[in-house]
């Protein structure tokens, strides 16, 4: 992937952390996925006081664009870190995040996890997850 693309992405999820809804953890997150169609989808965390109906950003990114009818995906920039911090840490997918990308993405699927547009590192979906459990295991 090109890296002015990439760098299009981490700046998007960066500008999400700021719409991110966070009263109990103080902990954004922003998140940015590039579609197969060239649109990109953005999204925060959203928490909740009974926690369970929380949700991650990268999981409100990917239910936007399914919601919209874009179920390819070719790469997503992640970043996050305490409400108010200067610097950043990178910001790994969560559990139930990763289950979803299992969901709609390939093997090569890139994972971006960034602490500014110019650090950041990058695996797939299979480096990332490589014992997956996905459609193609109830699907055969």
């Amino acid at each position: 992937m090109e890296e002015s693309k990439i760098r299009e992405l981490i700046a998007k999820a960066l500008e999400m952390r700021n719409f991110s809804y966070t009263p109990y953890s103080h902990f954004n997150v922003g998140a940015a996925i590039l579609a197969k169609n060239g649109k990109i989808y953005t999204g925060c965390n959203i928490e909740n006081a009974s926690f369970t109906p929380t949700n991650c950003a990268e999981r409100t990114a990917f239910f936007k664009a399914v919601s919209e009818g874009v179920k390819e995906f070719e790469a997503i920039a992640i970043v996050g870190g305490p409400d108010g911090a200067t610097e950043l840490d990178y910001c790994a997918p969560c559990g139930v995040c990763r289950q979803v990308m299992s969901e709609f993405c390939k093997d090569d699927f890139l994972i971006i996890t960034a602490k500014s547009e110019n650090e950041y590192r990058t695996e797939t979906l299979v480096e990332n997850l490589p014992y997956r459990f996905g459609p193609k295991d109830l699907l055969g």
